[in-house]
């Protein structure tokens, strides 16, 4: 088959991570190396760059800036949740795409974000297909929230897993000054998939981890949790909580939602559970609480990237601009992992259309049977992946971010 040549086109999507940039870094570096590809174009917050043409040009940056995007946190070029309408439902957002491909030789199209960016990178593989528009769409998997089906993990989430687990461990060191303690409670993100606040079971390795974990996959019971707390309150003077921001109860109903605000894709804007459930045993059980809800820094924390994370974070984007080179489309990168000891992975790509819209949720196996902690098939799963240090850059003793032109 005859090489195809013309330009490239990258975005991010989504909620950002700690590494997404460090697989924005892969995509350039790899698409610079290829005589098929001439120019990188970057796409302006995501999808909304493309329709209203507005882009970075990649070989216009410096190579300081692009070295800088291993260290930066964030979306480096911007961000965001646009649902694209059905096709056969609402064509014109897929006209003016068709419109810019055309004009800017748009040959190669990679989107870097989670299950909803999926739905949208398959989309538009999906219709350009359907007027034999001849361009290669391939997805770039990140989430901190690890529940991209098929890959064994998600960039994002290794990075966001080594955060939670030293934040909680410093968190119960702290808990450990007074004689008589509180009841902490550490919020986690997580929607659907328990990943996340799972991770704070990683602090125990070392001794300073929580003494109760509660999952969104598992009915959450204000009955059982009392017990739970005041069980081990009485025993140790102290409780250290992980809980999901999306924990449900027995009817899948979210325990707490902070307002009924929707996205684009429908989703609840979650929060404030830790406070909840902190003023709860206040007044129920009339015992001292502190509530601590991580938020954002969860994501943003490049202090605290995964040598492993940002590696592979870089990978996937490489593999991505090599799949399309090699004439791939309508695929996402997947990870899969082929040693545990020593840990090893490979990158294959795989159906955008399997992948899009679906979640990938914690496994009964990962989750004790008391559903109030995980298993050790949890940790030996985890643990390679929050290995090694990608160490900041500073300046002035603050850490140096990319800052694109």
């Amino acid at each position: 088959m005859e090489k195809l040549k013309g330009n490239l086109l990258y975005g991010q999507s989504g909620g950002p991570t700690s590494v997404i940039n460090a697989s924005a870094y892969g995509v350039i570096e790899r698409a610079k190396k290829s005589d098929q590809i001439n120019d990188i174009y970057i796409m302006k917050h995501g999808i909304q760059g493309a329709l209203n043409e507005d882009f970075y040009d990649a070989k216009k940056q410096s190579k300081s800036n692009i070295e800088l995007l291993k260290h930066t946190p964030g979306s480096a070029f911007g961000s965001i949740r646009y649902k694209l309408s059905d096709y056969e439902d609402d064509d014109s957002d897929y006209k003016r795409l068709l419109e810019v491909f055309k004009k800017y030789n748009i040959r190669y199209f990679l989107y870097n974000g989670g299950n909803d960016s999926m739905d949208t990178c398959a989309k538009i593989a999906n219709y350009m297909e359907s007027l034999d528009y001849d361009i290669r769409v391939i997805g770039i998997p990140k989430t901190i929230d690890n529940d991209l089906p098929y890959t064994d993990h998600t960039p994002g989430y290794g990075s966001a897993a080594k955060y939670i687990a030293n934040t909680v461990a410093e968190i119960a060191y702290d808990t450990m000054a007074y004689p008589i303690g509180k009841v902490t409670i550490v919020e986690i993100m997580g929607r659907h998939a328990g990943w996340l606040t799972a991770a704070s079971a990683l602090a125990n390795v070392n001794g300073f981890g929580p003494d109760l974990i509660y999952l969104p996959e598992k009915p959450f019971s204000l009955t059982k949790f009392k017990e739970e707390v005041k069980t081990i309150y009485s025993k140790n003077k102290k409780c250290l909580i992980a809980v999901s921001e999306g924990i449900v109860n027995e009817l899948g109903e979210f325990i707490f939602s902070s307002s009924n605000t929707m996205d684009d894709f429908g989703h609840s804007q979650l929060g404030g559970v830790a406070a909840k459930l902190a003023e709860l045993i206040t007044r129920e059980l009339k015992i001292a609480t502190r509530s601590v809800e991580l938020s954002s820094s969860q994501r943003a924390a490049s202090h605290f990237q995964s040598l492993t994370d940002v590696n592979e974070a870089i990978k996937v984007g490489e593999k991505a601009v090599e799949l399309a080179l090699n004439n791939q489309n309508n695929l996402m990168v997947i990870i899969k992992r082929e040693s545990n000891n020593p840990y090893s992975v490979n990158y294959e790509g795989y159906s955008l259309s399997a992948i899009a819209n679906q979640e990938k949720k914690m496994p009964d196996r990962m989750i004790n049977k008391d559903c109030n902690g995980v298993t050790d098939e949890f940790i030996k799963y985890a643990q390679p992946l929050i290995n090694g240090q990608n160490k900041p850059k500073f300046k002035k003793g603050i850490q140096l971010f990319a800052k694109m032109k």
